[in-house]
Order: structure tokens, then C-alpha cells, then sequence
């Protein structure tokens, strides 16, 4: 999953870039409202984590102005006022949840987590399948009984994509754009090896090739 981390505190927004990556997604990091509100209207971000108090351009207008342009994308706003006037006023502008300063990472983690799966409605728990559980902590996966394996991280964004949109054809394209960040060397066709990487650990009949559209997740059939 791909997220638009926007906070101006070089400190906090370093180290919440460093704890996204570690916690499997592909981040983007930016510092100004401005910057933040084109990257939102340009890049198909999966979820964006919003600071308000930013230079060249508040947050609260920056979120204002996806929802006027009709993006749906889910936000989750991050303050150092905590009030609930400033909570009621992020809502009303379109907000999915809030989290005020200071915060534990491990929480803001957890609404992510909880925010992306209400997204495309899924139950906030351990992503599973028939015989498949992808554990979000550790990166790893089991199938049946069988003991967890590893992922790398690229295996383990593109997993849980596919887990999050079960039975929707993917393409190449679509899957690169929300598994790599936004200055990662791109190349749709690397895509290819990560999917025949995962089809050894989990078995190939978990994702489909779909002629001219990409790649379908599903349970298989009994």
C-alpha cells in the first residue's frame, strides 16, 4: 500500500517515514501544503497521513480542496491542538480519523491499518483467507498449518494489496504504482517476478493471470 506522508517537523516526519517503511508501506514524504495538495491530485495514493499546521498551505484547505475535486482517498489528520472544535472542523472537511500530538507511533499505525481496511471493507483484523493469513507485524505469511514464512518487503506490500482487493483485476501498472514509492526505479515488468515469487510460497492458484487486465487474488476454488 502506498501513503502520502505530509508533516513539516523534519524530526517527526523523518522518523514516521522511517516507521512507515519498517511497517511495510511505500511511503512519500512531503513537507508543504502546497506540494502536498498537487502530489494528492497526481499520485494514486492508497491513504494520506495529514499534518494541519503546514507551511504554504493549511492542511484542513488542502484536504478541502481533494474533496471538492471529488477525491475519496481516505485521510487520517494529525494536530498538535487536540480540541474538539479542531476535531469537529477536520471531520466536516472530510477527515476519516485524528490523531493529535504527541502520539505513539504503534497507535498511528493502527488507525492506518484500521482506516485503510474500513477503506474497502474489510474487518480490522489480521488480513485472511481460506487457509491463508497474512500477519501484518511480522511480515509474514502461513498457509494452513504450515509454518510462517518471510516476506521481503516488496512481496509483503503487493500481498496485502492483493488481499485488500480480492476478486478485482489488477494491472501491472496499477500494483507498481501503489507498491513503489514515488522515487523508486518503476518497472511494471519486475512486477511479474514479485507475483511468481509469492505464487511459490502461497500456491499459484491464489493469483490469476486475467488475459489483457493483469492479475486477480481469490480463494481458490474447493
Amino acid at each position: 500500500m502506498r501513503l502520502l506522508l505530509v508533516e513539516d517537523d523534519p524530526v517527526l516526519g523523518a522518523q514516521l517515514h522511517k516507521q512507515l517503511g519498517k511497517a511495510g508501506y511505500a511511503a512519500d514524504w512531503v513537507q508543504d501544503g502546497i506540494e502536498a495538495e498537487a502530489q494528492g491530485c497526481i499520485e494514486p495514493y492508497d491513504l494520506v497521513v495529514l499534518d494541519l499546521g503546514l507551511p504554504g498551505k493549511p492542511g484542513l484547505d488542502v484536504l478541502r480542496t481533494w474533496r471538492k475535486q471529488g477525491l475519496k482517498l481516505p485521510v487520517i489528520v494529525l494536530t498538535a491542538r487536540g480540541t474538539w472544535q479542531e476535531k469537529v472542523e477536520g471531520f466536516n472537511a472530510g477527515a476519516d480519523d485524528y490523531v493529535p500530538k504527541p502520539f505513539q507511533t504503534e497507535e498511528l499505525l493502527a488507525r492506518i491499518g484500521a482506516v485503510l481496511k474500513r477503506a474497502v471493507g474489510t474487518a480490522p483484523e489480521s488480513l485472511k483467507a481460506k487457509g491463508l493469513l497474512l500477519d501484518e507485524t511480522l511480515q509474514t505469511v502461513q498457509v494452513n498449518d504450515e509454518e510462517p514464512q518471510q516476506l521481503t518487503a516488496t512481496e509483503f506490500r503487493l500481498l496485502r494489496y492483493f488481499m485488500l482487493h480480492p476478486g478485482q483485476p489488477l494491472s501491472k501498472t496499477r500494483l507498481t504504482e501503489h507498491v513503489y514509492e514515488y522515487d523508486a526505479d518503476k518497472d511494471s515488468n519486475v512486477m511479474e517476478v514479485y507475483v511468481n515469487r509469492l505464487r511459490k510460497k502461497i500456491g499459484a492458484q491464489w493469483i490469476q493471470t486475467r488475459k489483457g487486465q493483469g492479475y486477480v487474488f481469490g480463494e481458490p476454488a474447493p
